[in-house]
């Protein structure tokens, strides 16, 4: 696991030893005067199959809780520091969830950030929905901010809304390149995040009148995607649109370059939008698209120290993390107290607009009576070379789509 970078200060970790295995421990992450600190939980994926997404995740975090203690701290609260509490989910619902009790119980955190794959947030929510505390997520499941609960805060756009843009700006692109989009293939990862993404591709589709020519899930961490490949050359699909984390998107993108397959490929964000992606599949990543909640291009004066700290872009998920750090600093500079229900309606009732929630598509963050980001606009992006270019929607884009026919 790569070293945590904590600013003017130090680390610890403890490991507890299972009979599932070596499973991190929670560690604190403080600055060297944080005398009145203010604890934030931060769950990640920092093992298992999910484990660069969480440390990209956790990455973000720390920038900004940097940022805010080098200026200050709270100063509603007298000045008082960010204390990041980070935790490993290790990719598992179950870890997720009790980890996530054990920073309320023996950390007492303000608030809970996690954590990024939606099935571990689902977990996490039910806890934090029970102890009254405000839960900050960037993952994508409609079913995140569809259930009723008060403490649960979705900074970008559910899944359905990104698959329906999936489709939509695809077509947009399409119409420009002179091609008519009127046979799809979907194919998709069988959790929250991959069903409930697919489902607003397929309704899309079906209120444009395009027709879906393969419509096929799969289980998450398939050994071998040649069944699905194989089926996708039968298709007759004009464009591809797979959901999917890192691995899968590695092994459905050298598939179809193996079976010379060149259609257009629209990935679902996640493992499609990350430098890994780029660094796994060489010149074969050249020009594929992907729906994705935020990009670093859009607000580069605010993304570039994060390159520059950490040596890459900054990742939609690192940068959507941050901004729940940022937008939790902004709500407790309005109530001046470190109280949970303090916190949770402050969350709620205001509209968010300094740091890095300047960063999001909406250029600020307002949760509606459900918890959802009602700003938030996906958008369309595009591998060039090792950089991952904004080409949709035009009041956005920062470079004309490379259309593949």
């Amino acid at each position: 696991m790569q070293q945590v970078h904590a600013a003017a200060g130090a680390s610890r970790r403890r490991l507890l030893t299972g009979t599932a295995g070596l499973v991190a421990a929670p560690f604190v992450i403080r600055s060297a005067r944080a005398a009145e600190a203010v604890s934030i939980g931060v769950v990640m994926p920092l093992s298992g199959a999910n484990a660069q997404f969480g440390i990209n995740a956790r990455n973000g975090v720390q920038f900004v809780a940097d940022q805010i203690n080098a200026a200050g701290g709270i100063k509603a609260l007298g000045g008082a520091k960010i204390e990041l509490v980070v935790a490993d989910a290790t990719s598992s619902p179950t870890n997720a969830a009790s980890v996530a009790q054990r920073l309320i119980t023996q950390n007492r955190v303000l608030a809970m950030i996690g954590a990024f794959a939606s099935s571990l947030t689902i977990a996490i929510s039910e806890i934090t929905e029970r102890r009254n505390l405000p839960l900050l997520t960037m993952s994508f499941s409609d079913e995140i901010t569809g259930r009723g609960f008060k403490n649960i805060f979705q900074v970008v756009a559910k899944a359905s809304v990104l698959g329906k843009a999936q489709l939509d700006l695809t077509m947009q692109l399409a119409q420009a390149a002179g091609q008519k989009l009127e046979r799809i293939a979907i194919m998709y990862e069988d959790t929250a995040y991959g069903t409930s993404q697919s489902g607003g591709l397929r309704a899309a589709a079906k209120a444009a009148g395009v027709e879906v020519v393969m419509d096929e899930a799969y289980p998450l961490g398939i050994t071998d995607v040649t069944p699905l490949i194989n089926k996708l050359r039968g298709a007759n699909a004009q464009a591809v649109f797979p959901v999917s984390y890192l691995n899968d998107s590695l092994q459905i993108i050298r598939a179809m370059r193996a079976q010379q397959i060149d259609i257009p490929t629209i990935g679902g964000a996640a493992g499609y939008v990350i430098p890994d992606f780029a660094r796994g599949l060489g010149p074969a990543a050249e020009g594929v698209l992907s729906i994705s909640p935020a990009n670093y291009d859009l607000a580069p004066e605010l993304t570039e120290p994060f390159r520059q700290r950490f040596g890459y872009f900054m990742v939609h998920e690192a940068l959507e993390n941050g901004v729940c750090l940022s937008v939790v600093a902004e709500a407790l500079e309005k109530t001046g107290k470190a109280d949970r229900e303090a916190l949770r309606d402050a969350l709620r009732g205001h509209r968010f607009e300094t740091g890095l929630a300047k960063a999001m598509t909406g250029g600020a963050v307002q949760f509606d009576a459900t918890g959802l980001n009602t700003l938030s606009e996906p958008v369309m992006v595009q591998w060039r070379g090792d950089q991952l270019v904004t080409v949709a929607p035009g009041h956005l884009a920062r470079a004309q789509a490379v259309w593949k026919r």
